[in-house]
């Protein structure tokens, strides 16, 4: 029997209320935790989301809050706040007294600037002993909240975890695999965000098919190389998590980074082209901590390198693409 009769998401942006929308059938309860009293107030009057997702009704079991007191008593946790998020929420939390047997599962993806930890890391080192999963692969909120056909992959040390998780999220439209590869599914999901950036641009750029098709495939072959170097198993960046996330988010509508990194190619500023997104596009801050660990773990990353010479540099983005054909001819494998 799963053990998960209710759960709390904590952040109800597009990623929280479509987790909600998915489990909501499944759980006796859910509960939203926001700091956006409009999104708190919403809910609760309208079973609606009045600024993310505003068209998906949600259950009558979901409510919403702003206090992380009303969560501690329940057996799940989810995290899909932005990076930036995770450690202060669950510092917040660990100063509550969150049980140290209540699961953890983070949804968010991403590496912490500075430290260079991954999500699950964090939590590790806040909640050392409570169990701790993660949920990713091309996962776009949209299309999970109105129940197009996705794939998912759930990886926890814990195998009990895991199995339970996978139960939980598996339902007619929406399959789950499991991994054992924490580090592998974390660092596809958040290296991932940069070389969508990279394609917006190229699209932006009217670069063409062939080009933004390359680009693609020698990001996979630069997201191996990083990832492995960085603890992953080579064989996750072949599977949802690694590819599968890069292809979805380097070509979908629903892809912020791809449109931040669209409307750079059409000569808008950083600061427009995030502030005209209204939402995190957490390719932006990602470059910046990914771009660090590749430089401290000493591996070759001309596209990421490219990507912070735009955002952080001030290169214009047709001569950082230029500059990518420009380097010295190389064997395709090395």
């Amino acid at each position: 029997m799963n053990p998960f009769t209710s759960a709390a998401i904590l952040g109800a942006g597009s990623l929280g209320t479509a987790l909600a929308r998915l489990l909501a059938p499944k759980l006796e309860s859910i509960l939203l935790v926001s700091i956006e009293e409009q999104c708190v107030a919403g809910i609760n009057r309208d079973h609606r989301n009045p600024k993310y997702l505003t068209d998906i009704p949600l259950g009558e079991n979901v409510r919403a809050t702003g206090d992380h007191r009303d969560i501690l008593d329940l057996p799940l946790v989810i995290f899909a706040v932005p990076t930036v998020g995770v450690r202060s929420e669950a510092q917040k939390l660990a100063g509550l007294g969150l049980p140290t047997t209540t699961p953890l599962l983070s949804c968010t993806k991403g590496i912490e600037r500075n430290t260079g930890e991954r999500m699950s890391e964090i939590l590790h080192e806040v909640f050392p002993q409570n169990p701790i999963g993660v949920l990713t692969g091309p996962n776009h909120a949209e299309e999970i909240a109105t129940g197009l056909v996705t794939c998912a992959v759930v990886a926890s040390a814990n195998a009990e975890l895991a199995l339970h998780l996978q139960e939980l999220f598996t339902f007619p439209n929406f399959r789950t695999y499991t991994s054992d590869d924490l580090a592998g599914v974390e660092l596809g999901g958040a290296i991932k965000n940069v070389y969508a950036i990279a394609a917006g641009m190229a699209h932006g750029l009217g670069l063409g098919d062939n080009a933004v098709a390359a680009l693609v495939t020698r990001a996979l072959a630069e997201m191996t190389r990083l990832g492995t170097a960085l603890g992953g198993q080579k064989d996750t960046f072949a599977g949802l998590s690694g590819v599968g996330d890069l292809i979805v988010t380097c070509f979908s509508e629903h892809s912020r980074n791809h449109r931040v990194g669209f409307a750079l190619g059409k000569g808008k500023s950083l600061d427009e082209a995030v502030s005209s997104l209204g939402m995190v596009a957490e390719g932006v801050p990602n470059t910046l901590s990914i771009h660090e660990a590749a430089r401290k773990a000493g591996v070759r990353t001309p596209i990421i390198d490219a990507v912070y010479s735009i955002l952080y540099q001030g290169k214009p983005a047709a001569d950082a693409m230029r500059g990518l054909l420009d380097r010295d001819p190389r064997p395709e494998n090395s």
